[in-house]
């Protein structure tokens, strides 16, 4: 959705502010409301932070303070056409820049840029898949509903909700390159690295949890696959461990939130489900962003495993298992909670990727 406002007067952005702060909103909802009137680039959340510190210290006045020494040479026509300069090309330097603006100097280019036109140099994201306007009008609706729903029902439809997937855990897992990073002088020599792929040796895992940590976990035999019969004999297992561990949750609903796989759309799986009495949550086709266990349990499941080295299965069931029982129940309360903001973001930016 377009701005409301378009090119508000600094002063102006800071009066919403400084009244939305009085009236006791937290920053990072304040830092939304602003944009979705204003824009993306209004302000970053750190500004708006800052402000909301600087209002809440005492200060009043919404305008630039004064300045001593020499009167700066920005102006908002020189801001004008050096956002057009950018907008031709996006990757653009400085030096670049400079000689497009030879009589202005590389720190009041840079300046205009970065606090101006609060650009950042940002790197293309790998993304599961090149989303069609099909696929971003179903994650719009799924976004939709997800939200309407939690604003009749709260906390309590979170509580209902029940998600899993499966994932291949391999016996040796390399370290992600920030995983490696050390602190060295800049004198010191760099360090080199083999680069590793992920084993062959690998055993697949399904684990079904809700806010309160982990329901069911199974490990799939090897030479056998996941079809429609055992996904139904793993929905079985799932509802006799909430049945165990869960007491009264039955009763109350169960909300089942898990991907598009085959397995998990089947006919015989749907009946299943039905016969359980329960709901399957939407969640649109290549929607990994929206699937706690992926941005979420499986995410820092496979940090954990970097730079690991497994022997067997066994080892990898003991300590898959071990890391699962050792996460806190905030842990598994954030990975469901994060749902409500990946779906106002998803809205916000019309059904395409969320960012990590």
């Amino acid at each position: 959705m377009p701005p409301t406002i378009v090119s508000p007067a600094d002063c102006e952005v800071r009066a919403v502010i400084r009244f939305l702060s009085a009236k006791g909103v937290k920053p990072i909802d304040i830092h939304r409301e602003i944009v979705e009137v204003y824009g993306q680039n209004i302000m970053s959340d750190g500004m708006v932070r800052k402000w909301v510190r600087a209002f809440k210290d005492g200060r009043t006045n919404v305008h630039d303070e004064e300045r001593s020494g020499r009167p700066s040479v920005v102006n908002e026509d020189l801001v004008q056409k050096v956002d057009e300069t950018v907008r031709q090309n996006r990757r653009f330097t400085i030096s670049s820049l400079f000689d497009c603006f030879p009589q202005y100097s590389h720190s009041v280019l840079y300046r205009i840029v970065t606090e101006n036109l609060n650009y950042r140099k940002l790197c293309s994201r790998w993304v599961p898949k090149m989303l069609t306007d099909l696929h971003k009008t179903q994650r719009l609706g799924s976004a939709l509903t997800f939200l309407e729903r939690y604003h009749n029902e709260g906390e309590d439809f979170l509580d209902q909700i029940v998600t899993g997937d499966e994932t291949w855990v391999a016996y040796v897992t390399p370290e992600s390159k920030q995983q490696s990073m050390e602190w060295r002088h800049s004198s010191s020599p760099k360090r080199v690295k083999f680069k590793q792929t992920i084993s062959a040796r690998k055993i697949m895992c399904t684990v079904f949890w809700d806010r309160k940590g982990v329901l069911l976990v199974e490990f799939l035999p090897r030479n056998e696959t996941i079809n429609a019969a055992s996904y139904c004999e793993t929905l079985k297992n799932l509802r006799r461990a909430i049945q165990n561990k869960r007491c009264g949750k039955l009763s109350k609903g169960i909300v089942l939130l898990h991907d598009n796989a085959r397995p998990h759309v089947a006919n015989q799986t749907k009946d299943l489900i039905k016969s359980f009495k329960w709901e399957t949550l939407d969640h649109p086709p290549y929607s990994p962003d929206l699937a706690p266990s992926d941005y979420h349990l499986f995410l820092h499941l496979k940090k954990h495993l970097g730079g690991r080295r497994l022997q067997d299965d066994n080892e990898v069931k003991t300590f898959v298992m071990q890391w699962l029982t050792s996460q806190a129940a905030e842990f598994y309360q954030e990975g469901i909670q994060k749902l409500v903001p990946r779906y106002d973001k998803c809205l916000n930016i019309h059904g395409n990727y969320v960012e990590k």
